[in-house]
Parts: C-alpha cells; sequence; structure tokens
C-alpha cells in the first residue's frame, strides 16, 4: 500500500477497518469521503476479498475514475485488477446487455439521447392529435421523466392524472415508450426502470446479478431515488455487506426523484447496521463552518452531526447588501478585481455561485467589460452538437440497424437523393405492415416501386451500412470511423452548410475530437471494446448529474455555476449572490411544504461549504421584475446563519453562538 492507513483520523479508521455486515458513513462536507471509500476497497481487498466480487457505485464517470485511480494508487496495480467501479447507470447498462431480451428488447438495444426522445414524442403527439399549442414536447417529457424517476409505469399514471394535460402526457407516455420498444430503444431513465423490472420478474436473473458480487459500497448515497435503492436493496440483501457514504445535509436534488429518506431511515432498512460520523472538514475556515453549522440545524430532520473545522480562524463570512442587481454584479467584480492583483491569486480560485440561470447576465456582462476569463457552466454539450449527433448517428446505425431514430437522421444526411417524400411514405408501409424501416429498405419487392435513381441511392445506402457493420467487427474502430467519414463525404457537408471557414475548421475538428475519444477508448480497452459500448459509455457520460464540471479541469477562468453545479468542487474564493427571498429559497419552495424549504436550505448549506477561505453573500435591495424596480427581502437563510432567527427545531440550551451580523430587513 503506497499510503498508510496512519494518515487517517480515528472515525475514517474505523469506517475503512469495518468490513462486515451493513455499514452507514455520514461523511459531512469537506470530511475525506472519497478517501474513505478507496482506502476501504483497498483494505478488503487486502484482506483477501477477490477484487471481482466488490462493486463501487457513485454517480459521474468523473467520480468513479477518480475513485479507481485512488485505488490503483493504494495497490499499485492496473486498472484491469480493480473491482467493478462504476456510476449506476454504467452498472444497468452491463445488466440490461446480459438480460434485456427477457423484457422484449433486443440486447444490442440501443439509447436515445434527449433529442431522439423529442423527435419520438413529436410523433406522438400528431398520432393523437395534439397540437404544440396544447401540450409542448418539453412539457411531456418532462412529465415521462417525471413519472419515471418514481417508477411509475404508463398505466399507473394515466390512472393518477389529474388535470387535462396530465391525461394527455400520460396518454402520449403510453405510446412513447411502445414506440421505444418498438425501435429496440430505452432511453436514459429507462436504463433504472428495465434493471427494476428484470429483478422483480426474473427470479433467475435477480440471483444471478445478486450473487455477482460479495461487498457492495455505495458513494453519495443520500442522492438515490426509488429505482436505485431497490436495486441496491436487491444487490445486497444476500450478503448484507453494504457500505453506503453520504452526507443527508447535501441531499439537494429532491427534483430528479432524490430521496433524502434512504440515507435518514437506513439503520431501519438495515438493523443491524453500524453508523460512523465523519465531521472533521480540511476544507474551510472554522469561521466558514461556523457559518455552514449555524444555518443547517434549523432542518427539521436530519442525522445529529455538526462539523468541526481542522483550519482553526479565518476571515468570518461577509453579507454585502447592494441598490440594484447591476449594482451587485459591477461591485461583487470589483471586488474579484482586486483580490486577483493579490500575489499567487489566479482566475481559478474563484467561484460565482446563483440559485437560477437568469442570474448570470449581469455577472458575464462585468466580467467581459473588464476582460477577465470565466467559464459559464452548463452551456452546450460536446455530444449536442449536429455533426457530433450526425456522426454518432452514423455509429448507431451500423451497431444496431434497427435504430430508427438514428436511421432517420442520416438517411439522407449528406444528401443522396432520398427524399423526404419517399421517407414519408417507407414510414408509413412500415406502421402498415408492423415492419421496420431498415427491413423495407432492403426489401426488393418494396424497392421496385420507386423511380431508380432514389432505388440506386437506398441500396447504396444500405451496402455502405452493411459493410462497415463488418469492418467495426475488427480493430481498429478509430481507423473505420474515419474512413466512414470520408466515404460519405462529411467535410464537403460542413462546406456546403456553413460559410465561415472558421465555423467550418470548427465543427471538423469536433468531429475530429470524437475520433479521439474513440481512439482512447479502444487504448483503455486493449482494443476488445465493441461499438455499441464504446456508444454506451458515450450516452452515458452525456446524461451525467455534473457532467459540466469537466469544463473546468485545465482551465484558468472564474467559475459561474449554479448552486446545483457547484456540489462536490471546492474554491478559495466563494461569492453567493441573489441572497434574498424568492431567489434563495426559491420561490416554488416557498409556496410549497417544509420539505422543500430544507431542500433550499441544504442547497445553501453546499454553497457555504465549496468556499476554502473567503464567503462573500450578496443581495439586491431591489431587483427588475417586468422592467420595473421592485424591493426584495433578505433570504431568511441570512438570518439563520448569522443567529439572527429562532430555531423552533433547537435543543434548549444547544444554539450554535457566533458574532452579530447586521442583516437588513425592510418593514412593510
Amino acid at each position: 500500500m503506497s499510503q498508510s492507513s496512519s494518515s487517517l483520523n480515528p472515525p475514517q479508521l474505523e469506517a475503512v477497518t469495518t468490513l462486515q455486515g451493513p455499514l452507514l458513513v455520514l461523511a459531512g462536507a469537506g470530511t475525506g469521503k472519497t478517501r474513505v471509500i478507496t482506502f476501504r476497497i483497498a483494505r478488503l481487498i487486502r484482506s483477501g476479498i477477490d477484487s471481482h466480487r466488490i462493486l463501487a457505485v457513485t454517480f459521474t464517470n468523473k467520480a468513479a475514475n477518480e475513485m479507481r485511480q485512488r485505488v490503483a494508487q493504494l495497490l499499485g496495480r492496473q486498472t484491469k485488477d480493480q473491482p467493478e467501479i462504476s456510476t449506476f447507470h454504467s452498472l444497468c447498462v452491463r445488466i440490461l446487455r446480459r438480460h434485456i431480451d427477457r423484457l422484449g428488447y433486443p440486447k444490442k438495444f440501443g439509447i436515445c439521447d434527449r433529442s431522439d426522445q423529442e423527435s419520438i414524442i413529436r410523433g406522438v403527439l400528431r398520432e393523437i392529435r395534439v397540437s404544440g399549442d396544447t401540450l409542448r414536447t418539453g412539457d411531456v417529457l418532462q412529465h415521462i421523466g417525471s413519472w419515471k424517476v418514481r417508477s411509475v409505469l404508463p398505466e399507473a399514471a394515466a390512472a393518477n392524472a389529474e388535470s387535462d394535460k396530465e391525461h394527455l402526457a400520460a396518454i402520449a407516455y403510453r405510446r412513447y415508450q411502445k414506440t421505444l420498444k418498438a425501435k429496440g430503444l430505452v432511453d436514459f431513465d429507462d436504463l433504472l426502470m428495465c434493471t427494476e423490472d428484470l429483478f422483480a420478474n426474473h427470479p433467475d436473473v435477480r440471483r444471478e446479478e445478486a450473487a455477482r458480487f460479495d461487498h457492495i459500497l455505495i458513494d453519495e448515497y443520500q442522492d438515490t431515488n426509488a429505482s436505485q435503492y431497490r436495486i441496491v436493496k436487491t444487490l445486497a440483501s444476500g450478503h448484507r455487506n453494504l457500505c453506503v457514504v453520504g452526507d443527508d445535509d447535501q441531499s439537494i436534488y429532491g427534483w430528479r426523484g432524490a430521496e433524502v429518506r434512504h440515507i435518514l431511515d437506513f439503520q431501519l432498512d438495515w438493523p443491524e447496521a453500524k453508523s460512523v460520523r465523519l465531521e472533521d472538514n480540511y476544507r474551510s475556515t472554522a469561521a466558514i463552518i461556523e457559518f455552514a453549522n449555524r444555518l443547517i440545524v434549523f432542518n427539521r430532520l436530519r442525522h445529529d452531526k455538526q462539523l468541526r473545522a481542522a483550519r482553526p480562524n479565518g476571515d468570518r463570512p461577509r453579507i454585502e447588501q447592494y441598490p440594484t442587481e447591476s449594482a451587485e454584479a459591477e461591485e461583487t467584480i470589483a471586488d474579484l478585481r482586486r483580490w486577483l492583483n493579490h500575489p499567487g491569486l489566479e482566475p481559478q480560485d474563484f467561484a460565482i455561485l446563483f440559485r437560477t440561470n437568469e442570474q448570470p447576465r449581469a455577472f458575464e456582462f462585468e466580467l467581459r467589460r473588464h476582460k477577465l476569463p470565466y467559464i459559464l457552466v452548463g452551456g452546450m454539450s460536446f455530444y449536442d452538437r449536429k455533426e457530433i449527433r450526425d456522426i454518432l448517428s452514423y455509429l448507431r446505425v451500423i451497431a444496431s440497424p434497427e435504430d430508427e431514430v438514428s436511421l432517420l437522421r442520416i438517411i439522407n444526411t449528406p444528401a443522396r437523393g432520398i427524399g423526404q417524400k419517399t421517407v414519408s411514405s417507407l414510414l408509413e408501409q412500415a406502421v402498415a405492415g408492423g415492419s421496420s424501416l431498415w427491413n423495407l429498405l432492403n426489401d426488393d419487392a418494396t424497392l421496385q416501386g420507386l423511380a431508380d435513381g432514389t432505388r440506386e441511392s437506398i441500396v447504396s445506402f444500405t451496402e455502405l451500412i452493411k459493410e462497415f457493420g463488418k469492418r467495426f467487427d475488427q480493430p481498429p474502430l478509430a481507423d473505420h470511423v474515419r474512413r466512414l467519414i470520408d466515404v460519405i463525404g462529411y467535410r464537403d457537408e460542413l462546406t456546403r452548410n456553413y460559410r465561415d471557414p472558421q465555423e467550418q475548421q470548427s465543427r471538423w475538428d469536433s468531429i475530429e475530437e470524437l475520433v479521439n475519444a474513440l481512439a482512447v477508448y479502444e487504448r483503455k480497452t486493449d482494443t476488445q471494446g465493441s461499438m455499441l459500448s464504446f456508444l454506451d459509455e458515450v450516452m452515458l457520460n452525456g446524461r451525467e448529474l455534473n457532467s459540466d464540471n469537466d469544463k473546468l479541469s485545465g482551465r484558468n477562468a472564474i467559475a459561474l455555476m449554479t448552486l446545483h453545479s457547484a456540489k462536490g468542487l471546492e474554491f478559495p474564493h466563494v461569492y453567493m449572490v441573489g441572497m434574498e427571498e424568492g431567489i434563495l429559497p426559491h420561490h416554488r419552495s416557498i409556496k410549497a411544504d417544509g420539505d422543500a424549504i430544507d431542500e433550499e436550505r441544504r442547497l445553501c448549506y453546499v454553497g457555504f461549504t465549496r468556499a476554502q477561505e473567503r464567503l462573500t453573500l450578496s443581495l439586491a435591495l431591489t431587483r427588475l421584475k417586468w422592467g420595473k424596480p421592485r424591493e426584495t427581502d433578505p433570504s431568511r437563510f441570512l438570518f439563520e446563519a448569522t443567529g439572527q432567527a429562532d430555531n423552533p427545531h433547537a435543543v434548549p440550551g444547544n444554539r450554535p453562538g457566533g458574532k452579530r451580523y447586521a442583516v437588513r430587513k425592510k418593514s412593510r
């Protein structure tokens, strides 16, 4: 072991050396939870557990990769000797590749992305004769996503729908699922739902998958939704060697189906579970931790714990009040510029955190005005670019020709003389005959009824797909993809569609980067990876909770990001802006129940604990609404964190103390 367990503090060591039975590790912000997980994996292997019998699950590929690297450093072994470390969705893809045919799907199923989903929903809405004015595509997908994260099947959605729009969305949901299955596709949420379906209705599959592992570790357990919770319970119920690590105080994804109750009630599900609390924070100064502790005790339901700062003293957090949101942006950037003049400080040391996507506009304006480098987390994903989607669609069709959504995207891209009228006619025939579009494209009798030029184009296209299907059976895949791009003339397509040479080059560079990604994947998998597994990895990478955080890697720029995006990150200097009622807490949570306010408080707590050295909180005393200034109220969280609010949940005599702050509260 390259690093000694003597570097662990007593609670960390207790968590690492408890190797049997259920274990709950309550890991507060900055307390070294990843360190504990990786040391514990290494300890299990050193104690004689076969590495392949250990499963560690987290929520992002970035976290999984970091975990793999740390375990490799501890053990001094190659990646292939490591345990199975992956995200929930990657785990489910592997399970489904083995068994999804039991549910009536092909084993070479495709995973559709957001654009594919929208395309299918548009077709469904046309079928049920619902206009875009009545129900938007995005609204339908939001309803479906909400149902799926709660494991609500189409039949149950229809039975429980209340409003007219919900009824229409439920009808669309049923047709959407049938369409996906007919096309051999699943969406991102189906990865969990189908795995649940397998476990619930196929006992042999459940037993086989549960028997693969003797030890399971779950990171960020407070972020699990109902499906993930049940999948974990199924896999661990036999051996009961389940270690979950998380922090109920950082549960901020309720809107995505995460249920904080899973970590709060862990010992009800696993009565013999041992509990270990990691409370020594190594990230922030004592002044910042005191501030965060005072805030979070206002939450009604939480595990009793309190962070202790390993770093004493520090500047106490500042609260700044500005007359307008423009002044807030101007003065915040002015303060940031002053700090940038200090030796040793770089743009990457600063983060501006906000609650809503509308807030950064004024800050971007000021940063541009002063020519300061910044990155706004949350822009278009690399995999959402048109040229990347086009090439990926080719790869999906070659890997699985029944992927009709991808097939429709590329059948005449670049243009090859297969017009929309022909495609629509073929689609109608496919639907009427219960066949797939790919089968019709290969049916001589069907093609005889087409014009000579169209028929020749279709034959040429299908032969292209079949030829590269054979090529993709042999490495190197990256070489075959380069050849494919050349054969279809995609560079000429860019030249035709974009006049600006710089944009042409930028889009061509994106395609080159995709080929590079495939080459890296092949090297990583020792050339054993299939095109289908590469496409799985691409899809999963593009849909992570915090995939945007990768944009910060290696960038010396000021970070502008939402509080949700900031989770898991840290910065020496943090500005939390818009600390007003209606923004944080958000107005939707104010109108909802107490659980919604508690989640907003946890979100605020996450923001506080991103700061290492200095935390600045700001608010605008007036904010424009429909062009007119409206007075604001300071966030209740400011009064709670500064000791100016009474906590109805506090134990008498146990209220955190601290210096008083003067937070203005307007009279009405």
